[in-house]
C-alpha cells in the first residue's frame, strides 16, 4: 500500500509517501492539497488519531483537496484499508445499543430513506467487510469507515448525527 500526500495542488510542493497507518502525520507536511494513491483503498482523517472529518481513496490521483470531497486541506492521519474477498454483512439499528427496528444489509444501499424508510441509524452491527457510510443519499456527504464491529451510538463511527442517506462496500482493490 502507498499513498503520497504533497503540500501544494497539482502534485507540487513538499511531498510525503506513506505506506502503513499513521495516527500523526504533522511532522511530514503542514497541509494537504494534494495526493496520489499508488495502491490500495486509504481512509484519510483531518485531525489526528483518527479523528474529524474523513475521507475514502482508492487508487487514483487527487489534485485537488476537492476532488476528494474535502472541506479544506488539513490531513493529519490515514488508515490502510485491509484488503477483503469475504462477503458482505451489516445490521442496522433505529436505536441506540442495536434496538428498535432493524435491517440486514449485504450490498450497496444508495438510498437508505427509500429501503428503510428512516434516514436516523442510531447503531450498526458490522458483521463482514468493510463499508463506508454517506450522509447524503447517492453516495455523497460526509464519509465514515466502517469496519467489523459493533457501534452502539452513531458517535462510535465518528458521525456527529445519526443521518445516514446511503452506505457502501469498500470492494475496489486494485
Amino acid at each position: 500500500m502507498s499513498i503520497i500526500f504533497y503540500e501544494e495542488d497539482d502534485f507540487q510542493g513538499r511531498s510525503y509517501e506513506c505506506s502503513n497507518d499513521c495516527s500523526d502525520l504533522r511532522s511530514y507536511f503542514s497541509r494537504c492539497r494534494s495526493i496520489r494513491v499508488l495502491n490500495g483503498c486509504w481512509i484519510i482523517y483531518e485531525r489526528l488519531n483518527y479523528m474529524g472529518y474523513q475521507y475514502f481513496l482508492k487508487r487514483g490521483e487527487y489534485p485537488r483537496f476537492q476532488e476528494w470531497m474535502g472541506f479544506n486541506d488539513t490531513i493529519r492521519s490515514c488508515l490502510v484499508i485491509p484488503h477483503y474477498k469475504g462477503s458482505y454483512r451489516l445490521r442496522l439499528y433505529e436505536r441506540n445499543n442495536f434496538g428498535g427496528k432493524m435491517l440486514e444489509a449485504m450490498n450497496d444501499c444508495p438510498s437508505v430513506t427509500e429501503w428503510f424508510k428512516h434516514q436516523d441509524i442510531q447503531s450498526c452491527n458490522v458483521f463482514d467487510g468493510y463499508w463506508i457510510f454517506h450522509e447524503q443519499p447517492n453516495y455523497r456527504g460526509r464519509q465514515y469507515y466502517l469496519r467489523p464491529g459493533e457501534y452502539r451510538r452513531f458517535t462510535d463511527w465518528g458521525a456527529m448525527s445519526s443521518r445516514v442517506g446511503s452506505f457502501k462496500q469498500i470492494n475496489e482493490f486494485y
